[in-house]
């Protein structure tokens, strides 16, 4: 579908293909947790991700990686990946779109990223700070893909926490919309008509972080 010349991260998506387990979109599954991240002051400065991807995609990922012991990779062995991904990443916006009180936030390059390997899966952790903290009395905060070649779910267990927020904050979680017939027959039809690279069609099944403060 995506023909980004230079984005290692969408060309492991794409060779993924030939041993995806549908053909119709999404591609790549992953789930995740994050954890929003205020200052002592009480403004927020930014979002910690773990994203699990799913076993199909880590199998393809690791291949072809040096290890020492057979079925198991360390955070060192998998640094250069790690690496290649968040770089990656970047020209996506890293899948994730922040505003404060309907202002758009800007974060800056992620920092302490590194892929952990567990039961056969791969779980991406990276920090995104926000390029200036920010206080608001409505903060949201997005995770999907526009294209919806990625399927972004989240983990079943504790989805988000807050990390050094005021008191008072309170945080709620907004699951994405299950596609009615005419969106399931659109994604369907993606392979063979794929989304323009400006499209935010993908922002109608985002995974809602809201986090109101008084």
């Amino acid at each position: 579908m995506l023909k980004r010349t230079g984005s290692y991260f969408y060309a492991v998506l794409l060779l993924s293909l030939s041993i995806a387990r549908a053909e119709a979109h999404p591609h790549v599954w992953v789930t995740f947790h994050s954890d929003v991240i205020y200052a002592a002051d009480g403004a927020m400065t930014g979002v910690r991700h773990a994203w699990t991807f799913d076993d199909m995609f880590s199998a393809y990922a690791t291949q072809g990686i040096p290890h020492a012991k057979k079925g198991q990779f360390t955070r060192e062995e998998l640094a250069s990946l790690a690496q290649l991904n968040v770089d990656s990443l970047k020209e996506y916006d890293y899948f994730t779109y922040a505003r404060a009180d309907g202002k758009k936030l800007k974060f800056s390059d992620p920092v302490d990223y590194w892929l952990e390997y567990r039961n056969a899966t791969l779980t991406l952790h990276f920090t995104l700070p926000l390029k200036a903290p920010a206080t608001a009395k409505a903060m949201q905060i997005e995770v999907y893909d526009p294209s919806i070649f990625v399927d972004f779910e989240f983990a079943k267990d504790k989805p988000v926490s807050l990390d050094g927020a005021p008191q008072q904050c309170l945080l709620t979680v907004d699951l994405p919309h299950q596609p009615t017939p005419a969106e399931q027959l659109r994604l369907s039809q993606l392979d063979t008509t794929p989304l323009d690279a400006s499209s935010t069609y993908g922002e109608i099944f985002a995974n809602k972080m809201l986090v109101r403060c008084p």
